[in-house]
């Protein structure tokens, strides 16, 4: 499927956000917190809302962490943080929400994985196609938009290596990691499986972070 980056708008500076109406009333965002603290405990995000309302035409926000040399970003809005709302009472919205982890040493987090992955939300709402494990599309020019410049112009989508799927009272929620890929590596895919090319990275790079400089 092929994917212009173009001129994206970029997320919001980040903000100390809480679910609208409460915790109580939010469900959904409670249980994808629940499961990132099992894995990053004790820490406090940094979180950036996109100035959209739940369920529009894309992310409602995202969030990062920092975790080793690695930053780990995981979005809230492909599904149901709030009501339940879809028919299908099995999964919460799109049934998905999705996560990417990008090399930066910095004290800031990066800033090219908000806008891929707020870019990525928006192609799922204006598409009605969700993503899922296997796929994989060329996004046509660099996946960091040129800054910093980078080799990875591709990208495969596959379970998460920490979190998987949870239940949560609106449903399963899959947790969808993204992972920039060269060209060459796309189609290696195309000739075998995104599975078996992702499998040959994780020895060196078991939780598939991605590195531009690569």
């Amino acid at each position: 499927m092929p994917f212009g980056l173009g001129r994206n708008r970029e997320p919001s500076q980040p903000a100390e956000v809480e679910p609208i109406g409460g915790e109580d009333e939010a469900p959904g965002w409670d249980a994808i917190d629940a499961a990132l603290a099992k894995i990053l405990p004790d820490q406090q995000p940094l979180h950036w809302g996109t100035n959209r309302l739940p369920g529009q035409d894309g992310l409602y926000g995202l969030s990062a962490y920092r975790q080793g040399d690695h930053w780990f970003f995981v979005t809230y809005g492909l599904s149901e943080l709030f009501a339940k709302e879809s028919e299908d009472r099995a999964v919460s919205g799109w049934g998905f929400e999705l996560t990417m982890r990008a090399v930066g040493a910095d004290a800031e987090p990066p800033a090219w994985p908000r806008a891929l992955l707020d870019r990525l939300g928006s192609v799922v709402y204006s598409s009605g196609r969700p993503f899922g494990v296997g796929h994989r599309l060329d996004a046509v020019s660099q996946i960091t938009g040129g800054n910093p410049p980078t080799r990875l112009t591709c990208i495969a989508f596959t379970d998460d290596p920490e979190l998987g799927t949870i239940e949560t009272p609106n449903g399963s929620v899959t947790f969808l990691a993204v992972v920039g890929i060269t060209p060459d590596e796309l189609a290696r895919m195309k000739a075998s499986t995104t599975a078996s090319v992702l499998g040959a990275m994780k020895p060196a790079n078991p939780l598939l972070v991605t590195d531009p400089a690569r």
